[in-house]
């Protein structure tokens, strides 16, 4: 399996999408690079955003396909795939993955066949953020196996720069399907956050 780096942006996401909504699952879809070749052979999977889909009905079909196409034709279009599949249990303590985030995950992986299946530890989801709380999982031969957190990795300064948006409370901006559905003219795509991510990592750059 490839070692799999989760970028600033996408891995803020994550994080700010299930602080948001800290009472419901949550889930998303990952976004990665469009690659010449079968990114199975790279030393590394890159993560570069993810799109927060839905914190009320999270497995609601017709909505899931809905939203994946759309994602898969806007990433399309700017180099990106959907490279997997990421959510955020009810229960503090819940890691497991039930049967219809199974059946996205897979069918993610029958696009992608390096696909990844991530899962948040809430209870590593605090103030501070002094440990990665995403459980990463990779499709292989058609299983999801977990991939060790030594073959995870974030890019610079993430921990301490979500920590000063979760303090912030900038998670209020965050914007998954659901929002958008609820008003159409909420940017689903995030880029109002975007900015706000990029700002707050550049601050604790400069700070550091």
């Amino acid at each position: 399996m490839a070692e799999v780096r989760f970028s600033v942006r996408a891995y803020s996401k994550i994080v700010l999408h299930a602080a948001k909504y800290p009472h419901c699952a949550v889930n998303g879809l990952l976004l990665a690079e469009q690659k010449p070749r079968d990114a199975s052979r790279s030393k590394e999977l890159y993560i570069v955003d993810v799109v927060p889909l839905f914190h009320l009905c999270l497995h609601v079909s017709p909505m899931a396909e809905v939203a994946l196409t759309m994602v898969d034709q806007v990433a399309a279009h700017q180099g990106l795939l959907i490279a997997g599949y990421y959510l955020a249990n009810e229960n503090l303590f819940d890691l497991s993955v039930d049967k219809p985030a199974h059946r996205i995950a897979d069918k993610i992986a029958e696009s992608y066949a390096s696909a990844l299946l991530v899962v948040v530890d809430n209870r590593k989801v605090t103030l501070r953020m002094e440990e990665n709380p995403l459980r990463v999982s990779q499709n292989v031969d058609g299983k999801w196996k977990p991939i060790e957190k030594n073959k995870i990795n974030l890019d610079k300064d993430v921990l301490e720069g979500v920590s000063t948006m979760l303090q912030g409370q900038d998670y209020r901006d965050l914007v998954d399907f659901d929002n958008h559905l609820d008003n159409i003219s909420l940017d689903w795509q995030n880029n109002e956050l975007n900015k706000i991510i990029d700002e707050a990592i550049e601050a604790v750059g400069l700070g550091s």
